[in-house]
């Protein structure tokens, strides 16, 4: 039985896959849905990725500057730092650098792991969204409610700017 959060997030991620260009990678992408989220995603849009943050998002870049919508998704957020080198100082400042030549969009989605039914552990239960928030240049958001994630979900589909969304495990 999914949650009104959960099935909010699946129907997010079917108006994503709407768009031809949209590709979704990260780990558990492909070989488990991402706890069951992208279950309605056919699998050609996605791609299942090695543990290498740092590199995902590099390609992620990549595929925005190629004029797809990539959608790099990340197991938890205590991963991301893996990415930062490409966060704040390739992601953030494309723009500025190439005096807005370039404006590649990339959705990050992420999760906050959980403490229960079972502990996902100190590493994986880390709440990082606000040091994102201060790291990106782009919006950084974690909604909590159903009408939350259509929101933010709805702001990052139709804006022309990268954007982090952290997603709460304990709400699936």
């Amino acid at each position: 039985m999914k949650s009104a959060y959960h099935q909010a997030i699946c129907e997010e991620m079917q108006l994503f896959a709407e768009n031809p260009r949209a590709i979704f990678l990260g780990q558990q992408v492909l070989s488990e849905d991402f706890y069951n989220t992208l279950l309605d995603i056919p699998p050609h849009a996605r791609r299942e990725m090695p543990v290498t943050e740092e590199l995902q998002l590099g390609l992620s870049i990549g595929l925005a500057l190629e004029g797809y919508l990539p959608i790099s998704i990340y197991q938890r957020i205590d991963f991301l730092p893996r990415a930062m080198d490409q966060i704040v100082n390739h992601l953030n400042l494309i723009a500025d650098l190439s005096r807005n030549q370039f404006n590649p969009k990339v959705i990050i989605r992420t999760t906050v792991g959980v403490n229960k039914p079972m502990d996902t552990g100190l590493q994986h239960s880390k709440d990082l969204t606000t040091l994102m928030s201060h790291a990106c240049k782009f919006p950084t958001y974690c909604p909590k409610t159903a009408e939350e994630v259509h929101q933010v979900y709805d702001i990052a589909r139709n804006a022309n700017f990268s954007t982090l969304i952290t997603e709460y495990q304990e709400l699936y």
